[in-house]
């Protein structure tokens, strides 16, 4: 474990090697797991307003959703979460011609729609912040990688010999700033003089 302040950042991050592999999974992590994307409160009103620029890429099933549910929901594991397609899909996912499921709202932010990427869990996957339950002031940084749907990710970044902060850099300082990745580096370059 290292600490960076009042962060605890798992070993694994510096590590292990991570690459998404859309081509391979499809991009099942939008459609595995036990809720939507988790989401922090500030982003609540972001994604209400960014809706009707996000609307237009997604699919008919996904925005049936978001009609009934909301544009968010709560749930009493994860807190607020995006709304899920029948307890699968995250209802701002898109699916492209190859069949891999994309980020409707990251679509909308690549084609300069939005000033907004996504949600910060997404783009920190396979990342996951938590924070202690004593203390709300410490976060734990996990690498969670999904056991079957990541391992491609696993393989093409061990091939490519690019640690999971690296390939994470950019959600990585938009979360946590410069001078935290510059720490990672230092920590990563510190493990690697002491094999």
């Amino acid at each position: 474990m290292i600490a960076i302040d009042n962060i605890l950042v798992s070993d694994e991050i510096i590590q292990e090697h991570f690459v998404c592999d859309l081509a391979k999974c499809k991009g099942a992590c939008c459609a595995d797991g036990d809720a939507g994307a988790p989401l922090l409160e500030e982003e609540l009103d972001t994604l209400a307003e960014a809706y009707p620029f996000v609307e237009p890429y997604l699919t008919e099933d996904g925005k049936s959703v978001i009609q009934s549910a909301g544009k968010y929901v709560y749930d009493r594991h994860f807190g607020w979460v995006t709304p899920v397609i029948r307890g699968e899909m995250c209802a701002y996912g898109m699916i492209d011609a190859n069949g891999i499921i994309k980020c409707g709202i990251e679509q909308a932010f690549n084609d300069a729609k939005l000033a907004w990427k996504k949600p910060i869990s997404c783009h920190l996957f396979p990342i996951r912040v938590s924070s202690t339950s004593s203390d709300e002031k410490i976060l734990m940084l996990n690498y969670e990688p999904r056991p079957d749907n990541c391992k491609p990710a696993c393989k093409l970044g061990k091939s490519l010999r690019l640690p999971v902060f690296r390939f994470l850099k950019e959600a990585i300082v938009r979360k946590f700033g410069n001078e935290f990745f510059h720490a990672l580096e230092s920590a990563y370059t510190h493990f690697n003089t002491q094999k």
